[in-house]
């Protein structure tokens, strides 16, 4: 055996305990949970949007149209923020590993934005701006 053989055993067997890296097709769980992190937090986004665009004294809609968006815009960006929380949490690798890193910081970025739409929304629907 030759001291080159030996002293490649170790590097070898570090490398080869390594987890690999997943494809680009591959759907880890880490991946799964931050897609649906991303896209629970982008509905509770366009939703607090579409509420907070929504004339507080339209009427036709219904009474309490615009508060009932913005709590299912704020459900629904809290609930993306903890998916996205959790992967970010859990992810053993960095980004581009398959782990769903990126995803999770994006599910918890837009939640934050549909949080912040959702709160807006609820807050005016509280005002009362309709007419008198």
């Amino acid at each position: 055996m030759s001291v080159s053989s030996v002293l490649a055993a170790p590097v070898t067997a570090y490398v080869s305990a390594q987890p690999a890296a997943a494809s680009v097709y591959d759907m880890s769980t880490g991946r799964l949970g931050a897609t649906v992190g991303a896209l629970v937090a982008l509905a509770g986004a366009v939703i607090g949007g579409r509420a907070l665009a929504r004339p507080a004294g339209r009427i036709g809609i219904g009474i309490g149209s615009a508060r009932r968006g913005a709590v299912v815009a704020l459900t629904a960006a809290v609930v993306g923020m903890v998916l996205g929380a959790l992967v970010v949490a859990t992810a053993d690798g960095g980004v581009g590993t398959g782990n769903g890193l990126a995803g999770g910081v994006v599910a918890l970025v837009v939640g934050a934005i549909g949080l912040a739409a959702g709160g807006l929304a609820l807050a005016r629907s509280r005002r009362g701006g309709g007419p008198s």
